[in-house]
C-alpha cells in the first residue's frame, strides 16, 4: 500500500484523527511494517497513534488485538488497540511513545532499577493469569512450550549459530544435539506446571512512559515457565545487567509473588538458570537466521554478547544440570568478528 492509501485507511478507522504524515519505525527482527501516524490541523494539539501493517508472514500476528484486550482485561499493561481491519492485515494501537527499555541500558542502576521494577511488577500479573482463562475466552494461543517446541529451539541454535555462524562440523552438531544432557534440558523444563508467557520479553519489547512499563510483541503468547520470560529479561543480549542488579530484581519478583501468598519453589533459580541455558540458545539461534537467511547482518553483533551471557548461564547451571558437551563446545567459539562470512 503506498503511503497516502494508508493515510486514508488511517483517516476512515479513527474517526476524529486527522492523519497528516507517517513515519516508518524499524522494528528488529519483525516480518511486520510499523508506522507512526501524526494528526493535527495547526492548531488542535497533535496526536498520535500506531499503524501495524502485517503481511501475513506469521498466522500468530492475526490475534494480537484479541490477545491485547484479553491482556488489558487483566490489568497486564498493554497499548490500547484503537482500530482494525483484519482482511487488510492493518492494526492502530495506542502510541505509548518512543523510548523502550532498551533505550535507558547507559543509565545508572538508581535509574533503571525503579524502571525494571514496574516492568516485574507488570508481568506477575501476566504470569499469574490461569491458563484455563485462557481458553474460556477462546483465545488462539500459540503452542505450548513443551519437549518437542525446546528441543526445537536447541536445534535451531545447532542449526543456525553453531551451523550457519561458525561453521561447526554436522558430525559436532549432531553429537551436541543427540546428548543425554541436552535432551534432559529439554524433558526437565517441559514436566514442570506452566503458566501463561510473554515467550519474546527483552527489553526492546518494553515501552516506558512516564516511568511505568508497557508490553509489545506478546502475540507469541503460550503455557510455559515464568523463568523463561525472567531470563529473556535478566539475560537479555542488548543490556548489560550486573550480577547484583540480577540477583535483586529476581528477588524482587519473588517478592511480589509471597506478597500476593503464592509460595516460591525452593527450586525457582535452578530453574532460572536452566531458562536461561535454554533462551539463550534460541537467542542465538535467531541471530544466525535472521543475519544469513533474512539478510540482517546488523543482527551479529549480539552473538558475542549473547555468547558470554550463554557461558554465564552454564556456569550456574546446578551441578546436576551441567551442559558439559555444550560448554566444551562454546569453548572454541570466538565472537561476532570469528563468525562464518
Amino acid at each position: 500500500m503506498t503511503e497516502d492509501l494508508l493515510l486514508q485507511k488511517t483517516a476512515a478507522a479513527l474517526p476524529g484523527f486527522t492523519p497528516e504524515g507517517l513515519s516508518p519505525i524499524e522494528k528488529g527482527g519483525s516480518s511486520r511494517f510499523f508506522y507512526r501516524v501524526f494528526s493535527g490541523n495547526g492548531t488542535a494539539p497533535r496526536r498520535s497513534a500506531i499503524l501495524v501493517r502485517d503481511l501475513g508472514e506469521k498466522e500468530e500476528n492475526r490475534h494480537y488485538a484479541a490477545l491485547a484486550g484479553f491482556l488489558s482485561s487483566h490489568g497486564v499493561p498493554v497499548p490500547k488497540v484503537l482500530a482494525t481491519s483484519d482482511g487488510e492485515g492493518l492494526l492502530w494501537l495506542e502510541d505509548l511513545g518512543e523510548q523502550d527499555l532498551w533505550a535507558t541500558r547507559n543509565e545508572s542502576w538508581e535509574v533503571r532499577r525503579p524502571l525494571y521494577e514496574s516492568v516485574l511488577r507488570g508481568i506477575v500479573l501476566l504470569h499469574r493469569i490461569p491458563c484455563g482463562d485462557a481458553n474460556v475466552e477462546g483465545l488462539h494461543l500459540q503452542l505450548a512450550f513443551d519437549e518437542r517446541l525446546y528441543r526445537w529451539e536447541q536445534e535451531y541454535f545447532v542449526s543456525h549459530c553453531l551451523g550457519d555462524l561458525f561453521d561447526t562440523s554436522r558430525e559436532k552438531r549432531e553429537a551436541l544435539l543427540d546428548s543425554p544432557r541436552m535432551k534432559r534440558l529439554a524433558q526437565g523444563l517441559a514436566a514442570r506446571p506452566r503458566q501463561l508467557v510473554h515467550r519474546d520479553f527483552q527489553s526492546q519489547n518494553i515501552l516506558i512512559r512516564g516511568g511505568d512499563a508497557a508490553f509489545i510483541d506478546f502475540q507469541g503468547m503460550r503455557p510455559g515457565l515464568a523463568q523463561y520470560d525472567l531470563a529473556s529479561l535478566l539475560c537479555d543480549p542488548y543490556v548489560v545487567i550486573a550480577a547484583g542488579e540480577r540477583d535483586h530484581l529476581l528477588d524482587y519478583y519473588k517478592r511480589i509473588l509471597s506478597g500476593a501468598g503464592i509460595d516460591v519453589c525452593g527450586e525457582f533459580d535452578r530453574v532460572f538458570w536452566q531458562c536461561a541455558a535454554q533462551r539463550l540458545m534460541q537467542a542465538l539461534g535467531a541471530y544466525g537466521f535472521l543475519s544469513i537467511h533474512r539478510g540482517k547482518p546488523s543482527f551479529r553483533a549480539h552473538v558475542a554478547p549473547a555468547l558470554i551471557r550463554l557461558r554465564e548461564a552454564l556456569a550456574n547451571l546446578h551441578p546436576d544440570d551441567r551442559l558439559k558437551e555444550l560448554e566444551e563446545g562454546l569453548k572454541n567459539l570466538k565472537d561476532s568478528q570469528g563468525c562464518k562470512g
